[in-house]
């Protein structure tokens, strides 16, 4: 199988993590972001991840690929259940982490930004959505009070131990994990205890590195 991906995209790294997880083999092919013409070709939208499966067919949608990638690993199933609180705290942090992510993503030399236009594609696009890039860079201290603050609640519910969040692996960290791997991206974020080791600890399980040694 093959495994079209951004390495920047969290929902790829939810893709990434159910192979690593479950040790099954996938050749990953990192496209560059401006490239609009392959992945149309392949499900009909400017979308990653998509899953090339064995017998040439193309699967789209993250969590569709994780169950799929899971089911057919034949290891057990993922456990679904996502507590309130979990999901909470994603969708609170999705609100404004983009303002940190997004403006660091094209300097840090990922291989989907490897030309000027693909960076330009990016930086157009995403700057519509939360402004400038550099703007948003210069309200990094009032960007990294809110995130230290939201991570000090995220930190009683993290298993201090196990390689889940919530003592077995399963769709929380499939949801969770990717927002906090691509946080690591960003120089001065203050995580607790728990979540920097289950940051680490998820890290390997699933084979996705992180950004802590390119972080700015």
């Amino acid at each position: 199988m093959k495994l079209y991906t951004y390495d920047h995209c969290p929902f790829c790294v939810r893709a990434r993590m159910i192979f690593g997880l479950r040790g099954l083999p996938v050749e990953e092919v990192v496209l560059a972001n401006d490239d609009e013409e392959n992945p149309i070709r392949m499900i009909g939208a400017k979308q990653v991840p998509i899953l090339e499966k064995d017998d040439g067919s193309f699967m789209g949608e993250s969590l569709d690929i994780v169950r799929y990638v899971d089911e057919s690993a034949g290891k057990g199933r993922l456990k679904e259940n996502v507590r309130s609180e979990i999901q909470a705290w994603i969708d609170k942090v999705g609100k404004y982490s983009g303002k940190l992510i997004q403006p660091r993503t094209v300097k840090i030399g990922l291989p989907e930004f490897a030309t000027a236009s693909a960076v330009k594609y990016f930086v157009d696009k995403k700057e519509k959505n939360i402004g400038s890039f550099a703007g948003n860079l210069a309200d990094t201290p009032a960007l990294l009070a809110q995130i230290n603050q939201d991570l000090k609640e995220l930190e009683p519910l993290v298993d201090p131990v196990s390689d889940g969040i919530n003592g077995e692996v399963g769709m929380e960290d499939i949801l969770l994990f990717p927002v906090l791997r691509n946080l690591t991206i960003v120089s001065g974020i203050e995580f607790p205890k728990n979540t920097a080791a289950y940051l680490t600890r998820m890290g390997k399980a699933s084979g996705v590195d992180l950004y802590f040694d390119r972080a700015i």
